[in-house]
């Protein structure tokens, strides 16, 4: 009788402090991250109006948080202008890059199962 292979689990701690899949979640969870997400990455640069508009029924306070939030879990890099007016551009870090490849194979899931 040979052995099979054992089955990598998605969270030892079950969702515990160490579970890779809870950090992921909570960085790019809720309503709108992976739209911000999806908005920088189609345009590669975005100022914030053009976020604003882009995505539909988001308020300026969701909005801000966000980006906030993506910027301090190193997923947006923000760029201030010395400028009146006040120019910021919103663009994707390296290591945002690197979620983009996941979030397509997610969306192709959606699309085929749901």
């Amino acid at each position: 009788m040979s052995k099979q292979a054992k089955k990598e689990p998605l969270c030892n701690s079950i969702a515990g402090e160490g579970c890779g899949l809870k950090k992921v979640i909570d960085i790019v969870g809720g309503k709108w991250k992976i739209m911000i997400l999806c908005v920088i990455d189609n345009n590669e640069v975005v100022r914030y109006g053009e976020l604003n508009r882009s995505i539909h029924g988001i308020t300026n306070t969701m909005l801000a948080n966000s980006l906030k939030e993506l910027e301090n879990d190193g997923l947006v890099e923000r760029k201030m202008y010395d400028e009146m007016p006040v120019r910021v551009e919103y663009n994707l870090t390296e290591k945002a890059k690197t979620l983009i490849p996941i979030l397509l194979e997610l969306k192709k899931w959606g699309e085929d199962n749901l």
